[in-house]
This record gives C-alpha cells, sequence and structure tokens, in this order.
C-alpha cells in the first residue's frame, strides 16, 4: 500500500492533519438539562484533512489527560442489547447484517484482558488518600435480544424513526429488570439499536446520530440507587463513523464500523464511567484523542489491527497518558503514522 501524496512528506500531512481538526473540533460533552453524554462524533467532524489513500491523525485535543477526581471502573463486565424489531417506526423493515450481533458480542466477550484494555491500567481512582488503578480484569456478562416495537418517535430525526436518550435509557431498565441485572461501577451496558434507526439526545434535532454521533456514553441511577453506566450504539455506518479507506477484516463494513464505535465506548467509559474523572483541557477523553486512528494493520492480510482468540477486528488506537501517543497493543506505533501499513 503506498503512503506518499505526491511529494508531500509524513510530518507536513501530519501537520496539515492536526491544524485543520483542531479548526473544527467538536463539542465532546452535551447537556440538555437533565443528563449529559459524552459523544464520539463522526468522522467528517474529527478529520481536518481527509486524504484519498485513507490517512487519519490527530483530533486536536490537548493531551495528557488530567484526572478530575471522580471514579473509574477498576474491573468490568459488558452486557450487550440487541433491540431489533421487525420494523421502523414508520412501518419500513429494519434489522442488522449477518455478522452484526456475532461480532458485537465477540467484541465484548474479547475486550477484557486483551491490548485495548491494558492501556487502562495507567488511569487511576483516588478516594480520601487511597489510589487504586485499573485493572485489566473483566469479563462478558450477557446478551438480551429485543423484537419489542420502538416507542412512537422520540426526536425529529429520521422521519420520526429515532428515539430519545429517556426511550434509550427505559429501554436499558426494562432489560436489565427481565434479566435481573444490576447496576453498579463495574457494569456497562451497551444498547445496540437496528437498521435505519437514529437516535437524539436534544429535541431541537441537532444533536442526532444523522448529524452528529457514531455513539455516546453516559450514566444514571436506578431505582435502587445504583450508577447505570451505559452506552448508545446506533446502527453501523462506514460513511459517518469509519475512517476513509478503511478496510473491513471481517467482511461486513457496517459490523466492523460498529465494532471500533463499541470500543472507542467501552475504553472511555471505563476511565471516564461518571464524566468526572480522565479527560484533557478540552474535554478529550482517552478514546477521542486518537479517533479513526488504526495503526499498524498486521492482521487478516492487512486489514485488520487486531486478532483476539483467532477473531479479527480493526479497532482504533487509544491514548497512552504515558507515553504521549496512540497505542493499540505494544509501543510499536506512535504519532501519525509508522513503517508498514497502516491506517
Amino acid at each position: 500500500m503506498t503512503r506518499s501524496l505526491k511529494g508531500i512528506s509524513i510530518a507536513v500531512v501530519c501537520l496539515l492533519l492536526s491544524l485543520g481538526s483542531l479548526a473544527q473540533a467538536p463539542t465532546r460533552r452535551i447537556s440538555n438539562g437533565e443528563s449529559t453524554i459524552h459523544i464520539f462524533p463522526r468522522v467528517q467532524d474529527v478529520l481536518g484533512l481527509r486524504l484519498s489513500a485513507g490517512f487519519a491523525g490527530h483530533n486536536g485535543g490537548t493531551p495528557p489527560l488530567l484526572y478530575h477526581g471522580g471514579p473509574v471502573m477498576l474491573t468490568h463486565t459488558l452486557y450487550a442489547i440487541f433491540w431489533k424489531p421487525p420494523k421502523l417506526q414508520n412501518g419500513a423493515a429494519t434489522g442488522m447484517s449477518a455478522k452484526y450481533q456475532p461480532l458485537m458480542t465477540s467484541l465484548l466477550t474479547e475486550y477484557p484482558g486483551h491490548s485495548l484494555a491494558a492501556i487502562n491500567t495507567q488511569y487511576y481512582q483516588t478516594v480520601s488518600t487511597t489510589t487504586t488503578y485499573i485493572k485489566n480484569q473483566g469479563s462478558f456478562g450477557g446478551s438480551y435480544v429485543d423484537t419489542a416495537a420502538y416507542p412512537p418517535g422520540g426526536c425529529p430525526a429520521a422521519g420520526g424513526n429515532c428515539l430519545s436518550d429517556a426511550q434509550i435509557r427505559n429501554e436499558i431498565k426494562k432489560v436489565m429488570g427481565i434479566k435481573g441485572w444490576t447496576g453498579g461501577l463495574n457494569k456497562m451496558f451497551l444498547l445496540f439499536t437496528s437498521s435505519g434507526e437514529a437516535s437524539c439526545f436534544d429535541t431541537a434535532g441537532t444533536q442526532c446520530s444523522t448529524n452528529a454521533f457514531c455513539a455516546y456514553h453516559s450514566h444514571f441511577l436506578n431505582a435502587a440507587s445504583q450508577h447505570v453506566i451505559y452506552t448508545n450504539e446506533p446502527y453501523g455506518n462506514p460513511i459517518n463513523c469509519q475512517a476513509p479507506g478503511a478496510p473491513s477484516p471481517n467482511g461486513d463494513a457496517v459490523a466492523d464500523a460498529a465494532a471500533t464505535a463499541a470500543s472507542h465506548e467501552i475504553s472511555e467509559a471505563i476511565t471516564d464511567p461518571l464524566l468526572n474523572a480522565w479527560y484533557d483541557s478540552s474535554g478529550f477523553e482517552n478514546g477521542d484523542e486518537c479517533a479513526y486512528t488504526y495503526g499498524r494493520l498486521g492482521w487478516g492480510s492487512g486489514k485488520a489491527n487486531e486478532k483476539w482468540d483467532g477473531k479479527l477486528f480493526l479497532l482504533q488506537t487509544e491514548y497512552d497518558n504515558q507515553l504521549s501517543g496512540f497505542y493499540i497493543s505494544d509501543p510499536n506505533f506512535a504519532g501519525c503514522f509508522n513503517a508498514g501499513p497502516e491506517l
């Protein structure tokens, strides 16, 4: 794969990417008066310069990440909720691609104990005078497939085929009740919705999956006064939610795009579950610093950067505060580019 651009040096390309991103870096943290979310913006809102070769670089944050006093997830149990009724609110058919649910389940099963989770272990919480670091320990807590109809559109996007944040939280509460799942700062619930279903955080329709974000994470208190850490995972969108030119290691571009968005949210929620722990002076969390940057594609004939228990993934790098760069499993990639096939 050629990694040149008509004589422009790699250093200049990196600089242009960085400057362009700084000029248009979108807001990551949004409040609506009732709750606050931290969003994963669309690729066109993150990259200041989109290059035909598929380069992705620095995103305009101001690292290092700083500790703001809140808790982290010291261990993590991950739960998946797949909400896929036969039809959207307007009666149109909906669903998920063949590999979508299996790939998301594999990601949540394999994430604990592997390389991205290892990067989280440099982050900590301090309670009184006791400092405790995140452990690379976790598990997959299970999944639930809900085929119940989507409620009437709670927001203006996608012609009414749209869920509000309140409706998303209500679905998570419902499934937790069905499954007997409890909350707590060591548990995370990822809600995956089906094709054609949008979501919005504001009633005006300016902060939606159709125009502003690819996913987000937040939290709420349940009836037992337990924190419920959750993520909203709209259906994968390779155009708005994947780096230009990104390969599809699993032959399902929508599922692969959804996988990197989910890994982004998992890493961020572990290090900043209540939105008061680890982020930089611009409000960027660890996933934001490295969004749409993948490093060396060393697996799956140059289509994947992770291979966990034989399963291939294309997952964004995460920010390493100690090494001041983007890393995936070991310090062999930092900055914008390195030798070998990269994205």
